[in-house]
């Protein structure tokens, strides 16, 4: 699937997505990866090695750094993909080298939590295998 190319590099790994919007500062635990933030759909779940689907981010700018100390702590997703990009999430995802791609085509959606994706910062591309 094409997309745009919003933060460099190639990331694989399986898909985990929100339907609402993530806020890092206070959403995400940095030392941890698990969303904290109550009543989100991802509450509890991890979001370390994963390629972390949702629509933008929300909240403070400091959310830029929460996502750099997730790479600190190894505890970031591979890559992002968000519908629309904007410059919270874009900036915490380029310094931290994160890939990440945003605008993809509506099929995107029909793609199932766990499906293995890699994403393709550098040309906006997202690829994926589905179980058969």
């Amino acid at each position: 699937m094409q997309g745009r190319g919003i933060s460099r590099g190639i990331g694989s790994g399986d898909l985990l997505v929100s339907p609402e919007p993530i806020s890092f500062l206070s959403g995400v635990d940095p030392e941890t990866g698990i969303v904290i933030e109550r009543g989100h759909p991802l509450e509890g779940q991890s979001i370390a090695g994963r390629v972390l689907a949702f629509p933008y981010g929300k909240g403070s700018t400091v959310g830029s750094y929460v996502i750099y100390a997730l790479k600190r702590n190894d505890r970031a997703p591979v890559a992002i993909i968000n519908t629309e990009a904007e410059p919270i999430i874009a900036v915490g995802a380029i310094i931290a080298g994160i890939p990440m791609v945003d605008r993809l085509p509506p099929e995107f959606s029909c793609l199932a939590p766990g499906t293995r994706v890699t994403v393709n910062g550098d040309t906006g591309e997202v690829s994926y295998v589905l179980d058969t």
